[in-house]
């Protein structure tokens, strides 16, 4: 039934000269999320983007598309030619296919081409009259309708559709650098990712493994919410940091209710320097503010006072309800609450500090060969690509 869909951007279209860079980006990742998917063709035109269907099922690549960064909201569309006939009838045709009780209706008509004899007006109040006469289900409310009908008149053809599905809005993944997550495995951390994605980051990530005080499923858990960010930018680089050389060592030579915040500081190093190797211009982390001990602003303070690369924390004001109902619809959830512990779990002290200052921090790494764990870390470090749909990694 449908031949094409039609793709809308929002903040794109603001970026001044810089817009087609932006929308040829936005093709570009689009592209690739549908590959495999039939021989669909993409284009842009008057600030829309086109996708050609060829067979391709329309639902499939909807469901594909509705995820990717930069689309506000996409249009399955039956598309015919621009005599007022085919148009009624094209009409007619998709109303009694997905009208299936009683419903409200308006008629939006756009009219882009404007060697096209009908004014907008005229052309919604033509076909208004001729569907309330055809499609028995249907009458007019222009104020609270249930449904609208939209007809486009472009330049070669004209554009009939009544759904518009939402998609995540934002820039394309790819637009605005690129940045490390430090991906836990809990809740917090993938939504934290996507958000980043949603901004035009492509995201690397960082996870610390501490065998055999984690598990291998703790490890598989981070490799599939990695498969999922995939997902949704094409890609994810994941590096996995052997980190159990350096809990042992802060178990063994630091206070106990500094201990989470050593570790943070070790990840912060290890990652920074990771950072600086990958050319990553930020890390990113799913923080949200006085959550837990190490996400007072003390904490955060004293944690950071080790890395001067910018730190993006895009849950920083969020309540947890808005983080699990973000991580539901972004399919992370059921992963990320699997009950195997994380390095930030098993060690954690009983009442760990919640205010930590700087020097405190110091004083409890004096006795710690901070360089000599850092780099036997960074060397140890395991890292695999995952890309869209794919079930292995490729080693890098």
């Amino acid at each position: 039934m449908y031949s094409m869909l039609i793709a809308r951007y929002g903040e794109i279209s603001i970026k001044g000269k810089n817009r087609s860079d932006f929308e040829k980006k936005l093709v570009d990742n689009m592209q690739q999320a549908v590959k495999g998917l039939g021989d669909i063709k993409i284009s842009r035109t008057g600030g829309r983007i086109l996708i050609h269907l060829n067979g391709a099922d329309y639902r499939t690549v909807l469901d594909t598309l509705r995820w990717v960064p930069g689309i506000v909201s996409l249009s399955p569309v039956m598309t015919t030619t621009q005599e007022i006939e085919k148009i009624e009838e094209t009409a007619v045709e998709l109303l009694n296919k997905v009208v299936q009780k009683p419903t409200t209706f308006k008629v939006e008509a756009r009219r882009a081409n404007k060697m096209f004899p009908l004014t907008s007006p005229e052309l919604s109040k033509v076909l208004g009259s001729h569907i309330l006469k055809n499609v028995p289900l249907l009458s007019v409310d222009v104020h609270r309708p249930e449904l609208t009908f939209t007809c486009e008149i472009r330049e070669q053809e004209a554009y009939i559709y009544v759904e518009v599905i939402p998609g995540p809005g934002g820039l394309p993944v790819g637009s605005s650098g690129k940045a490390l997550l430090l991906l836990s495995g809990g809740i917090d951390s993938p939504v934290a990712g996507w958000m980043a994605m949603k901004r035009g980051v492509e995201v690397e990530a960082i996870h610390f493994h501490s065998y055999p005080f984690t598990s291998d499923r703790a490890r598989k858990k981070v490799e599939d919410l990695a498969k999922r960010l995939a997902h949704f930018g094409g890609r994810c680089r994941l590096h996995v940091v052997h980190f159990t050389e350096i809990q042992k060592a802060i178990r063994q030579h630091c206070p106990e209710e500094l201990s989470i915040t050593v570790m943070r500081r070790f990840m912060m190093r290890i990652a920074d320097r990771l950072a600086h190797q990958r050319k990553l211009l930020a890390l990113v982390t799913g923080e949200s503010l006085g959550q837990v001990a190490s996400q007072t602003l003390e904490s955060m303070y004293t944690i950071n006072h080790v890395t001067a690369i910018p730190i993006l924390r895009p849950l920083i004001a969020m309540d947890k309800v808005d983080i699990i109902r973000i991580a539901k619809d972004l399919e992370t959830y059921e992963t990320s609450i699997l009950p195997y512990e994380d390095c930030c779990t098993i060690f954690m002290p009983k009442a760990p500090r919640t205010r930590p200052r700087v020097e405190e921090a110091v004083r409890a790494e004096r006795d710690l060969n901070i360089e000599e764990l850092v780099q036997e870390a960074l060397d140890k470090t395991e890292t695999v690509t995952y890309y869209k749909d794919m079930e292995s990694a490729e080693p890098v």
